[in-house]
């Protein structure tokens, strides 16, 4: 609705927070229904054939017909199982490795160098080493899944230990604090919203590791559903697993940043408003 200004000048009536607010809920899917409003139209208008570009309705049949046979499950849940384990053990080792170089110097200025080089290797890159070491089973998935979450959780962790100014430290050796005391105090609270996201971006890189690794050598999962739908043809059975992978990616990393929102943003938030 457009309203008279005192200039004489037509313009638009601003928007009631209401409005406002189911604007901005609705925009994250306008692109989603767009894309899906036009595979729709091209699978119902035969711009591509369904052999290649299956419609919507055969994959979600195709998808019903998993979950009700149990299939969609136990692959689903084959996948959580890996990239969990890989997760945690990568995340791990990458908090210890992060926090020992943020503490050390010279440690730091012996395994930095060597750590950048190792991680420009593609997670394939080390599977043929991977497969000789401990064979074709699920310890070769957790491993490679590890290595993938190892990255971003040792260089966030890193960089976060850094993030504590000269000074800040100071005072605290000022006012007495031991090392432990001026680590837990001062550095790790400092600290603690890059570790999160490297936390995120480690289980990015392990889910996405996880599909690919699972594309290469499993029998079952979400990444063997998408190969046998490919070797067989069905690419209606390849979509209904890709949107499955993604639906779950996107849920867990909602999880993790409403879990940083609560336990991080919000107190910070609550403390900057404060009354002084």
């Amino acid at each position: 609705m457009a309203v008279l200004s005192s200039s004489g000048a037509w313009r638009a009536a601003p928007l009631p927070p209401w409005a406002r607010q189911a604007a901005w809920t609705a925009a994250p899917w306008l692109l989603p229904v767009l894309l899906l409003a036009l595979w729709h139209a091209g699978a119902s208008q035969g711009w591509i054939s369904p052999q290649v570009l299956p419609p919507p309705a055969y994959v979600w049949e195709t998808l019903r017909d998993l979950a009700v046979n149990g299939d969609l499950w136990l692959n689903t849940a084959a996948s959580l199982r890996r990239v969990l384990a890989g997760f945690a053990a990568g995340s791990l080792l990458g908090l210890l490795l992060g926090v020992a170089m943020g503490l050390s110097r010279r440690l730091e200025a012996y395994l930095l160098p060597t750590f950048n080089a190792l991680v420009q290797i593609p997670v394939l890159a080390w599977l043929p080493f991977v497969l000789l070491l401990v064979g074709i089973g699920e310890a070769l998935k957790i491993i490679l899944i590890a290595k993938a979450a190892l990255v971003p959780v040792t260089l966030n962790t890193l960089q976060g230990f850094r993030q504590a100014s000269p000074a800040l430290r100071e005072v605290g050796r000022v006012y007495g604090y031991t090392r432990r005391q001026e680590v837990l105090e001062i550095v790790l609270p400092l600290a603690t919203p890059t570790l999160f996201t490297g936390l995120r971006l480690g289980f990015t890189k392990a889910w996405l590791s996880l599909v690919v690794v699972e594309l290469v050598a499993s029998s079952e999962g979400l990444g063997y559903l998408i190969v046998y739908g490919r070797q067989l043809f069905q690419l209606d059975l390849v979509m209904a697993a890709v949107i499955v992978v993604g639906a779950i990616g996107y849920a867990i990393d909602r999880a993790l940043d409403w879990t940083e929102t609560k336990l991080i943003r919000g107190p910070a938030a609550q403390a900057a408003g404060a009354p002084r």
